[in-house]
């Protein structure tokens, strides 16, 4: 702020107001005899609200379907129990959601609709993967881009994978050509509670808020096993050393949670006192983003991811929400978890593993290829993940491979379940399932046109529909999303 002198006519002014003003003050004081009885002087009214401060909502506006789409000619696979399979099917998209669908011959041409001839190919919901690390670990691979883990702390619940995703990373669009439509973007394992994870739409986007999926609660990705072994007592002499050490630090963290969610509950009861007869604000707790994270995990807010590969660690981990009062959605990676699916089937927390990667460290050697089949045949949710930036490009060939290996041991399986593994049960493990996952009246507008049966290797995505728009169309020649898709 710049300060000028005043002129002469503002300096009389203000000498005036003075005067006046004093007067004021001091009228019925007695100037001539002070008065002997001291007045109390009021509490100074300090603001706390809001003691959270609101966070700003995106800067680029999410993308609106401007006309109605309809898909005809075509083998629609739903993913919905109901209704598995339609022959000679036809899809209607319009203001971004699934309008109607049926077999037959398609409906009249709307006032300004696009007809898209699927020429005897198949239809599946956008596929959905709940671990992936695009944009948080992307390509090119250097280190100046490496964003994933916090290796600084044991704990770092509050820091989130979406502060660190580059939407320039071309594997974006790459996954987007293999049929993925939704991904959970997740920080890396070193830590024992590594940060928060985001649920994101594929569309090209010049921030990460833009993509965020509308409704969906974070993740807190919690890791156990040698991971974090490794990086603190391994690698730093520092706990946790070992598995006692893990969970005792867990606890630890979830008692220190609770303590603070009861003293910001306690506070939002009675957010003021009277003091000398006057209504006065409550300083609120201070506020911490490790233990808010947990906090809102407590409340119901944020879901519950776990890496763990063992079984005997998914039970302790288990047992632990049940000690803390939450609940796991999903654990990750889980290569043992064929040795518990009557527990996870009982408990209701699903699976997201891959079809058949074990053997990078001990605690993946006992993985089998018949995983995913057998949690199906037990009635647990079993969902395929990616976890890599290439095989999220292929997730269809995936979901085959571990289907293969279920069948030809014997287990009862059905195509329909398998497709369900990269479409419905991943949306439910992200607690999306409303809105995507099977092709069902009122769902988002998330199609993926195959050239043939998804679980054939042959298979192309020939057109993906995210909300609607068209953001992949083989038959089109494409603007790259990504700068490093150009070249120089």
């Amino acid at each position: 702020m710049v300060t000028r002198p005043l002129g002469l006519s503002s300096s009389i002014r203000s000498l005036a107001s003075g005067i006046c003003l004093g007067l004021i003050l001091c009228s019925g004081c007695g100037l001539s005899t002070p008065s002997t009885k001291a007045k109390k002087p009021k509490p100074v009214v300090v603001p706390f609200q809001p003691p959270i401060a609101k966070e700003p909502g995106a800067f680029d506006a999410q993308s609106v379907q401007q006309d109605s789409i309809l898909i005809y000619n075509a083998t629609l696979l739903t993913a919905d129990d109901a209704r598995p399979q339609i022959e000679g099917g036809w899809i209607r998209i319009n203001n971004g959601l699934i309008e109607a669908l049926g077999s037959g011959r398609a409906p009249k041409i709307m006032k300004g609709e696009r007809r898209f001839d699927a020429k005897h190919g198949f239809l599946t919901p956008g596929l959905v993967d709940t671990h992936s690390h695009l944009g948080v670990y992307p390509s090119p691979h250097v280190w100046a881009h490496s964003d994933g883990n916090e290796m600084t702390n044991p704990i770092t619940a509050g820091i989130r994978a979406e502060e660190a995703f580059w939407p320039q990373d071309p594997g974006i669009e790459r996954a987007v050509a293999g049929g993925v439509t939704t991904i959970q973007i997740l920080p890396g394992s070193g830590n024992l509670m590594g940060g928060r994870g985001a649920v994101l739409k594929l569309h090209p986007s010049r921030e990460s808020r833009a993509m965020r999926f509308p409704g969906a609660a974070d993740a807190l990705k919690m890791a156990c096993g040698e991971n974090p072994k490794r990086v603190y007592g391994k690698g730093r002499r520092a706990m946790p050393m070992s598995r006692m050490g893990s969970l005792f630090l867990m606890r630890k963290t979830w008692i220190a949670a609770r303590r603070y969610k009861l003293a910001w509950d306690t506070w939002r009861k009675n957010p003021e006192k009277m003091v000398s007869g006057v209504l006065m604000p409550v300083k609120p707790p201070k506020r911490d983003l490790n233990l808010e994270t947990l906090a809102m995990v407590l409340e119901g807010k944020i879901n519950v991811h776990v890496h763990c590969y063992r079984a005997d660690e998914m039970l302790l981990q288990l047992k632990l929400a049940k000690e803390f009062g939450y609940k796991i959605k999903s654990f990750h990676h889980a290569v043992e978890a064929y040795k518990i699916r009557d527990v996870l089937a009982r408990e209701g927390v699903s699976v997201s593993t891959w079809a058949d990667w074990w053997g990078v460290k001990i605690e993946a050697y006992d993985a089998i290829e018949q995983n995913l089949a057998l949690l199906t045949e037990s009635g647990a949710i079993a969902v395929l993940h990616t976890d890599s930036e290439e095989g999220i490009q292929r997730m269809n060939q995936e979901a085959a491979k571990a289907y293969w290996a279920g069948v030809h041991s014997g287990v009862q399986l059905s195509e329909h379940d398998a497709l369900k593994w990269i479409t419905y049960n991943p949306a439910v493990a992200l607690g999306v399932a409303e809105k995507v996952g099977s092709l069902v009246i009122g769902k988002h507008g998330d199609i993926v046109v195959w050239d043939r049966h998804p679980f054939s290797v042959y298979a192309k995505p020939q057109l993906v529909l995210i909300d609607g728009l068209i953001r992949f169309n083989s038959t089109e020649k494409r603007i790259p999303w990504s700068d490093f898709e150009v070249g120089q």
